[in-house]
């Protein structure tokens, strides 16, 4: 039931910030209903799009209820909870209020580059901590480390509660060898909104989309062509935001698809150091792009 329920789209939530730097609950509250209004299939709170390494604790836990509260069981809910210290994700995990989440999404460790048997160990002892499964989340572009398709397979294989992978290495050849090697159930997640319809027609099971912040409809109507097999209308879809996905992470995420967001006028422009909002160049691009769109 939970493999079906997040086999789709997944949209890794914004925090909007109001211009004296404080979460913009309201802004929050109409994204919510936009993506859902859009049909994405779940939504992901206090992921690196959220800008989580700048939020407090306090402001963490705020943002996990208020999300379970607007959201109000109409899609599942995700939490972020992930840190290069195991220890302190073990013991966030027997803190957070959890019980709504349908599942937790854990980077890899960043920043201190473990080898793979330490990637390996800090999972296996998240997964025990976790009182919900687990989806895996290598990006690293961001951590500095690369997980191999090979610690991807062993943890699948070797965990239990250990469910999904989000992977967004960017590597076509890894994607498949882990498509092809998992274990029967175990979900392949895209984490590259410009790659998900050619990974999901080699076999991933859908995409955690930041596009899907602004792009919701034609985000959710793209992924569920593709897992239907029904590529001449995905592609009708992803050629319609291709250029967008270009413009979105030209500079940085999210600072990207804040700007979409705020040409729309769904949120301020705003955020917190050291993520500074994109340059008036690239921003008239943006403003002309969702002016047409």
């Amino acid at each position: 039931m939970l493999q079906e329920q997040l086999r789709g789209t997944g949209v890794a939530l914004v925090t909007p910030f109001t211009t004296q730097g404080a979460i913009d609950w309201t802004g929050l509250e109409r994204l919510i209903d936009h993506v859902i209004g859009g049909g994405v299939d779940y939504v992901v709170t206090l992921g690196t799009t959220g800008e989580t390494p700048t939020l407090s604790s306090e402001e963490k836990l705020d943002l996990i209820k208020f999300t379970f509260e607007k959201v109000n069981k109409r899609v599942p809910v995700v939490v972020g909870v992930g840190d290069y210290n195991t220890q302190d994700v073990v013991k966030r995990l027997e803190t957070c209020p959890l019980d709504e989440a349908a599942a937790v999404l854990s980077v890899a460790p960043y920043y201190s580059k473990p080898t793979q048997e330490g990637i390996f160990q800090h999972y296996k002892a998240i997964a025990a901590a976790s009182p919900k499964p687990v989806i895996l989340y290598n990006v690293p572009a961001r951590t500095g480390r690369n997980m191999t398709a090979d610690t991807t397979i062993r943890l699948a294989n070797e965990v239990s509660n250990i469910i999904a992978m989000k992977e967004a290495s960017g590597d076509m050849v890894q994607c498949m060898q882990i498509i092809r090697d998992k274990p029967e159930g175990f979900l392949v997640i895209s984490g590259d909104d410009a790659v998900a319809m050619p990974q999901i027609a080699c076999g991933m099971d859908g995409v955690i989309s930041v596009a899907a912040n602004f792009f919701a409809k034609d985000m959710s109507a793209m992924v569920k062509a593709s897992l239907q097999g029904n590529f001449e209308a995905a592609r009708r879809h992803h050629y319609k935001m291709l250029q967008a996905f270009d413009l979105m992470f030209a500079e940085n995420n999210p600072a990207g698809i804040k700007a979409f967001l705020h040409a729309a006028g769904l949120m301020e422009n705003t955020f917190r150091l050291p993520v500074v909002p994109v340059t008036d160049g690239l921003y008239g691009q943006i403003k002309g792009f969702v002016s047409k769109y």
